[in-house]
């Protein structure tokens, strides 16, 4: 009998399943994190991809504008953004002309002493913090539509600045194949209607997630949008599942995006030998709540065979999601009739309408058992799930759906894994 632990927010899962059954518990690989972080970033921003030093650019009258990620993201925003602040003063930009938008896309505000945690104190009292106030249309602008017809709804300070600077991690991602390049400018400072549309199209994928695919059309989406804003230039950086950064690449977005893919792919790609009948995915480290701990999904719908089941494991301490409550209403429904109900304009919560498609697309491979104590169980049953009271119930439920011969998979840090079929 193998024993098998799960992380499961401050705590862990611990449960049993026959050696004979398991097929693997798969992790993502360990890796040495930066000897020095705070020499890294300076190192990065020194000599940066594709493009010249901030100084050789930057002029000191221009009004610069940072994208950070928000507390759903392990970026160590507090790191990044005081060494790029000492750039920009040594390139004569004083911090009155540096200010700094919380890139929500369209996640819950973050209060002050959030952003504090997220950026650091002394970041705070430098500079204006401020959230993306995505339900705000007077904080919105229209740039038109994007070349598949998108519309491109963005905060108005990136517009209004000179130049925008992003902040974000990579890591394999259900919707544009990897977090990081322009996910920071859409989703993450777009309006809602901006980021319905490329959710919408990501669905799209004939049964599957885009995830780990690093050129399709919902990424040539965002990286078009990104341009339009004219964000030339990101941070980017791998972390560990532990938080600890593996890499950090600065200078031209294109190509600090690209050489954080190659690395995020050797951290979080794995193979396995044949499709499971059930895989238990742990969502750490996206645990807040059901709208994060879904990135837990997609791998594993990826692996399980047609007429499995999936066990997803999430503390969710958030419940469902407290800005997207009313997706509940239609949760349950086939991807067919979600489609229909939003073409016709009867969803008018987009964002939560194009995840719905992906959740029941999820549904339509293999059924899925929640084991979690932040999600009631009648908000379970509402998503089209099986209610566990706990994991060792949620397992016995799975052999007893798929047999006593059942192969079992498990996923330690499920979110931000990309499952490879061995050939």
């Amino acid at each position: 009998m193998a024993r098998v632990v799960l992380p499961f927010g401050a705590a862990s899962l611990a449960f049993d399943i026959p050696d004979g059954n398991l097929l693997g518990v798969y992790s993502p690989r360990a890796v040495a994190p930066v000897a020095d972080l705070d020499g890294a970033i300076r190192g990065a921003l020194a000599s940066p991809l594709g493009q010249p030093p901030l100084a050789a650019w930057v002029r000191r009258t221009d009004r610069v504008l940072i994208l950070a990620d928000d507390n759903t993201r392990s970026t160590p925003v507090d790191r990044i953004v005081p060494v790029l602040l000492g750039q920009l003063n040594a390139a004569g930009v004083k911090d009155d002309r540096v200010s700094c938008l919380v890139a929500l896309g369209t996640h819950r505000y973050l209060s002050e002493p959030e952003m504090r945690r997220k950026l650091g104190a002394d970041v705070c009292r430098r500079i204006r913090v401020f959230n993306h106030e995505w339900q705000d249309p007077t904080q919105l602008v229209s740039l038109g539509c994007s070349s598949r017809g998108t519309p491109i709804r963005v905060n108005r300070a990136a517009v209004e600045a000179d130049v925008v600077i992003g902040i974000g991690s990579v890591v394999p991602h259900h919707i544009p194949g990897f977090s990081g390049g322009g996910k920071i400018v859409q989703p993450g400072i777009c309006g809602a209607e901006t980021t319905a549309a490329t959710h919408m199209l990501s669905c799209g994928g004939g049964g599957d997630s885009l995830l780990g695919r690093a050129e399709n059309p919902v990424r040539s989406d965002m990286e078009e949008i990104a341009d339009r804003v004219g964000m030339r230039t990101v941070c980017n950086v791998v972390t560990s599942p532990q938080g600890e950064v593996a890499g950090v690449f600065f200078g031209r977005r294109g190509d600090a995006f690209a050489r954080a893919v190659d690395l995020a792919r050797a951290v979080y790609a794995f193979s396995y030998p044949r499709d499971p009948d059930i895989v238990i995915a742990g969502a750490c480290p996206c645990e807040l709540d059901f709208w994060q701990s879904h990135k837990a999904l997609y791998p594993a719908q990826r692996m399980v065979r047609p007429g499995g089941t999936i066990v997803l494991c999430t503390p969710a301490p958030e419940g469902v999601s407290p800005v997207h409550a009313g997706v509940l209403e239609y949760a349950s429904r086939s991807s067919q009739r979600l489609r229909e109900a939003y073409a016709a304009g009867r969803l008018k919560d987009g964002v939560a309408a194009a995840l719905a498609v992906a959740w029941a697309m999820v549904r339509e491979k293999a059924g899925i058992i929640t084991c979690s104590p932040g999600i009631p169980p009648d908000d379970k049953a509402r998503l089209g799930h099986t209610h566990a009271p706990d994991i060792a119930w949620a397992v016995q439920e799975a052999f007893r759906r798929q047999g006593g011969e059942a192969r079992v998979a498990v996923l330690t840090h499920a979110p931000e894994m990309l499952p490879v079929r061995d050939a």
